[in-house]
């Protein structure tokens, strides 16, 4: 089982409305929880169990929160916001604002972007991967700080379309 189906696990168990889900594979054990509305977040553990006999790949641990509902009502910054496109994090990983720590920033509060430019490396298991925007607009807000843990599905910019 790689990531991305963890991942996806991960969300279809968040929608559904169980309390929680274990799953017991040959090598992996994955149990989600997830918190009832106004609770803390609750945490996705994967362990991998050795199989006697078989030899055992390491695989790196994967955690990942998964929300609480939110109960509360809207506060006028939020509602200011709505008419922004967020750009999400596609993965778990580390976000970078730069290629380097040498080289200036991919974008700045105020620059214009078009659809396809990078906006962010998100690093993950060893891999630097390159973040497009997927709209035309004017960077308004970046909502991470650089060299930041971040998690599926993340806001990392607000995004002016106008």
């Amino acid at each position: 089982m790689d990531i991305k189906e963890i991942q996806s696990l991960i969300r279809f168990v968040a929608k559904s409305g169980a309390s929680e889900v274990k799953l017991e594979m040959e090598d992996i054990k994955i149990t989600i929880r997830t918190g009832a509305v106004g609770s803390a977040p609750e945490t996705t553990f994967v362990q991998q169990i050795p199989v006697a006999g078989a030899p055992v790949a390491p695989v790196p641990p994967v955690q990942a929160e998964v929300p609480a509902a939110e109960s509360e009502t809207p506060s006028s910054a939020a509602e200011d916001d709505s008419k922004y496109i967020t750009i999400k994090s596609p993965i778990i990983g580390t976000f970078y604002r730069k290629s380097a720590p040498d080289k200036p920033a991919f974008v700045e509060v105020g620059d214009t972007i078009a659809k396809g430019d990078v906006l962010c490396v998100i690093e993950a298991m060893k891999l630097f991967n390159d973040i497009e925007s997927e709209v035309a607009g004017k960077i308004v807000k970046v909502l991470v700080e650089d060299s930041s843990p971040v998690e599926f599905d993340q806001p990392l910019f607000l995004i002016d379309p106008s």
